[in-house]
């Protein structure tokens, strides 16, 4: 609404100042309509450049699908003023570009360079927001020792170990990302129930193990630290197994929770008007490339944390698999590791 107030405004304005005019000649209405549509094709054009160009930039640079882009930058009110437009110079034997187009495009690139200087003072966008807030709001409490009575992740993964006779082959937490950006409550409704051929994840119970109805699950031990007024607040991680063929692996693993509020509000789009129009897929790469970064600075959480990525909405993806292959890759001794250990 503020902006459509705005526009009107200008609108307001504009007319003003075209009353006020005494350089214009109001009689010949019809070359006066061939101008504005001249400049209407002017400016669609010079916009139309920007947007090409920064297709052409996330294409090079980012890596982004051509047509996800496309789609999503797609104004389609303004290519039918522009295919309009275009039909009223033609039909009037008008030039598209008179001797005036460059001038004008060479005009707007001067004004646009401010706003390029100025978009470095402006506040950061809401994906790095996102990360910066994950990784001191939850990370920085469950991943580094607080010099007390918490030894830190690495230290909790190893005393899990000692007190359940298992070995976790790559102690770090794994943060699942999922292109849909869904988080379900147990990443065992990831399995493929109609796959007994694949492997699956349970969460761990107690008596250590999987898949007990009325077994308690199994996390790491609790952090709890006092925290923005809140005593005793309290952290916690879960521990998998991937059941497959041969020795179960374990392993720490969780969503990235800030996605999945992210996911909720996109679902509840009348309660927050301000980010209904975001683009989802940015916001979630903004997220992970902060995140990363963040991570690969960060000496208290470094090699400690690691990103996976998932698409839940591929029904031939298994979340196991891509688990198992992570793994594979960070200690490629893992299945000699969990052999020392029943």
């Amino acid at each position: 609404m503020d902006e459509i107030q705005i526009y009107v405004m200008q609108v307001i304005l504009a007319v003003g100042i075209t009353i006020g005019s005494q350089t214009l000649d109001f009689n010949d209405k019809h070359q006066w309509t061939l101008t504005i549509v001249r400049y209407i094709v002017y400016i669609l054009t010079i916009q139309g450049s920007k947007g090409l160009s920064s297709i052409g930039y996330d294409i090079i640079h980012k890596k982004k699908s051509l047509n996800t882009r496309l789609v999503q930058n797609i104004n389609g009110l303004q290519i039918i003023m522009f295919v309009a437009c275009t039909a009223i110079l033609l039909s009037n034997n008008q030039k598209f570009f008179a001797e005036d187009f460059p001038l004008i495009f060479i005009a707007c690139l001067i004004v646009e360079y401010p706003e390029i200087e100025t978009k470095y003072a402006r506040p950061i966008n809401y994906g790095v927001g996102m990360a910066c807030n994950f990784y001191e709001g939850y990370l920085m409490h469950v991943i580094p020792s607080d010099g007390g009575k918490y030894g830190g992740f690495v230290h909790n993964v190893h005393a899990f170990e000692s007190r359940e006779g298992i070995v976790v082959p790559v102690k770090k937490l794994f943060i699942v990302i999922t292109k849909s950006l869904y988080s379900p409550p147990d990443l065992k409704l990831f399995n493929k129930t109609n796959r007994e051929d694949l492997p699956k994840l349970e969460a761990c119970t107690e008596p250590f193990g999987c898949g007990a109805d009325d077994g308690l699950f199994q996390s790491l031990d609790d952090v709890e630290k006092d925290i923005s007024g809140v005593k005793d607040r309290s952290y916690k991680n879960s521990t998998y197994k991937i059941y497959r063929r041969g020795r179960p692996v374990c392993l720490v693993a969780e969503c990235a929770t800030p996605l999945h509020t992210l996911h909720r509000v996109m679902q509840n789009k009348e309660l927050y008007e301000d980010l209904a129009e975001i683009n989802v897929e940015d916001v979630c790469n903004d997220f992970c490339a902060a995140l990363t970064r963040i991570l690969a600075r960060s000496s208290e959480c470094r090699d400690k944390v690691e990103l996976v990525y998932y698409d839940d909405t591929d029904p031939k993806s298994n979340l196991a698999d891509v688990l198992l292959d992570k793994i594979k890759e960070l200690e490629p001794n893992f299945e000699q590791l969990i052999s020392t250990r029943l």
